[in-house]
């Protein structure tokens, strides 16, 4: 978000897996690292803890109780090596409908987070009793939350959604959540630090691939799409489940298993346990190379499912700028990113498979292009860093906290369909020559509606009388509501203005007859538009997602989600489009109040 914290923090990061346990202090401004600590091979064979370049063995079967134990005992008589500390830092996998940005830890928020223990059973328990240790261990300093399901939480619908009745999903809020979003986050924002842009620039599928494992299609910085859904067992085959399954299949299991067994079975006993009787992908490789079929199949199936999920990812977001791998097996297996990327060329994917195999990255070289010279996508290894991003947002958190907040109210304006058109489609519309006619001066400078207005045409119906915005633009956009898309039977994806890469087109109609442009109708991302004074008096920046409330007669609202858009000419303002200011019933002259940036 580009925010500043105004002092380095001292961060404790607790990152707990479902096979391993990572601890690290960081400094937050800088990213760099004091002490760390982990333990690995959780519920394996062989099990072990490393602190620094020191390895120890612990015995098995070492589960996930057996396992915090172990780790705050190590912590308590490293006191000296450990230091001072601002505050420690929590990974939550699941923060269901409750959490959706980082939290302050106190006795009502974990009794919250325990309630949703069921829907992640690898997950949550593990890290709660971490919580709960560590909280007594490091009583006197504030403990925050960082929730995996958080950076999903921009899901459109279509990918949100279950096709289940209205009452179930909201009885049992019933949605996709996704997961490893502080890693595909954070892949996102380095993979365009990487490619020196903005990630609101790129489309990147993020391809998080461990013992659990997760694809998420980011799109201009915001996540679209993901593998896993309401719980983590959904998407990719993983260390040990199985991903994708039917659900008549899991039903004709339930006939002959108890729910316990069922439950064990999902979550420990499938995937690539349940194909190879191992999780390590790395054993499963040699096995493999020396003739084992079920360990060959294994491969071929994990693969599989990673590749369809990347065509699939591509689709959905009308192309891909960059694949980027990260986790345990994404930056260590060139055989697996080798055949996840087999026959992917279509795309314009081309691996460097001698760059694949060397690749490497470390804390010095975090990011590797493993991509051929002549490839469109760039593909990237990426060194997962889970800890300094958890470190960061509750930087951010605790330094808002100890600041004043910094509310503003800004002026709403609805902004109802329009279309702003090239020079070249008003002339075919209303004549060669023809200059618009100013209506009305709008508040952004320079900016007019006109007098003029045309009849928008798509495959279910129109719509009449839908004005022209003034001066010309370049390209063609046609604004609408989602009302308006059932209207014209258009499916137009939610961008900002300008944004109209793979976007639907529609049929315009004007006194001397029709056009049909072939893109460039959206539906207005809600957005603020400031000045860069307006910006820094408010402390925001361009491209952060805030939120605003809005104090009406009855109908109090907020939304989130809410774009900044920040230039010299733009004058303080909220747009919202009919729709949602229907929904908050908001009047002309009505204010909004603006939060933080989440």
């Amino acid at each position: 978000m580009g925010e500043s914290l105004n002092r380095a923090m001292r961060i404790l990061a607790f990152n707990c897996g479902s096979s391993s346990t990572k601890v690290a202090v960081i400094e937050s401004e800088s990213g760099g690292r004091s002490f760390e600590l982990r333990i690995e091979g959780i519920g394996g064979a062989s099990p072990k803890m490393v602190v620094g370049t020191r390895k120890v063995e612990l015995s098995p079967p070492l589960d996930q109780r057996a396992a915090t134990d172990t780790l705050l005992t190590e912590l308590r008589n490293r006191w000296a090596e450990i230091g001072n500390l601002d505050a420690v830092v929590h990974r939550v996998v699941h923060g269901g409908v409750l959490f959706s940005a980082p939290t302050r830890v106190d006795d009502g928020v974990l009794g919250k987070l325990s309630d949703l223990e069921n829907l992640a059973p690898l997950h949550n328990p593990p890290a709660i009793g971490v919580i709960r240790g560590a909280r007594e261990l490091f009583a006197n300093i504030p403990h925050v939350l960082v929730f995996d399901t958080a950076f999903h939480a921009t899901l459109p619908a279509r990918a949100r959604e279950y096709a289940l009745p209205a009452e179930l999903r909201t009885r049992y809020n019933i949605r996709r959540y996704g997961f490893h979003g502080i890693s595909h986050g954070d892949v996102a924002r380095r993979v365009a630090t990487q490619l020196r842009k903005t990630p609101q620039e790129l489309r990147v599928i993020s391809c998080h691939l461990g013992s659990g494992a997760s694809i998420t299609a980011v799109e201009y910085g915001r996540s679209v799409d993901t593998s896993m859904g309401m719980t983590p067992l959904e998407g990719l085959v993983m260390g040990t489940r199985a991903g994708d399954l039917d659900p008549g299949l899991v039903l004709e299991l339930s006939r002959n298993l108890s729910d316990a067994e069922l439950e064990i079975l999902l979550n420990k006993n499938a995937g690539l346990v349940g194909l190879t009787g191992s999780g390590d992908l790395q054993a499963i490789e040699h096995r493999a190379a020396e003739g084992d079929e079920a360990c060959r199949l294994a491969l071929a199936l994990y693969t599989h499912r990673i590749r369809k999920y990347i065509g699939a990812y591509a689709a959905v977001m009308g192309g891909v700028d960059v694949i980027a791998f990260t986790g345990g097996v994404g930056e260590h297996s060139a055989l697996v990113r080798h055949r996840c990327l087999q026959r992917l060329d279509f795309l314009g994917a081309l691996l460097d498979e001698e760059a694949n195999r060397s690749a490497q990255v470390n804390a010095r070289s975090p990011i590797c292009d493993v991509s051929r010279s002549d490839s469109r996508v760039r593909i990237l290894v990426v060194r997962a860093d889970e800890e300094t991003e958890m470190a960061r947002e509750a930087a951010l958190l605790l330094a808002r906290a100890e600041k004043p907040a910094r509310l503003a109210r800004v002026p709403v304006a609805i902004s109802a369909r329009h279309a702003h058109l090239s020079q070249s489609t008003i002339e075919k519309l209303f004549g060669v020559g023809y200059r618009l006619t100013a209506r009305q001066e709008l508040s952004q400078t320079g900016q007019f509606s006109a007098q003029e207005a045309v009849r928008l045409i798509g495959p279910r119906g129109s719509i009449d009388h839908v004005r022209l915005m003034g001066p010309p633009r370049a390209h063609d956009q046609v604004e609408i509501s989602r009302s308006d898309e059932f209207v014209l039977g258009i499916d137009a994806p939610v961008r900002i203005s300008g944004d109209l890469a793979n976007t639907p087109g529609v049929t315009l109609e004007g006194p001397l007859g029709r056009v049909t442009i072939a893109s460039g109708v959206i539906c207005a991302r809600r957005h603020i538009h400031m000045s860069p004074q307006d910006a820094v008096r408010l402390g925001v920046n361009d491209c952060d997602s805030v939120s605003v409330k809005i104090d009406s007669d009855g109908r109090d609202l907020t939304f989130n989600d809410v774009s900044v858009r920040v230039a010299p000419q733009f004058q303080l303002e909220l747009h919202l489009d009919t729709d949602e200011a229907n929904a908050a019933g908001i009047q002309p002259g009505d204010f909004a109040v603006l939060e933080r940036p989440r």
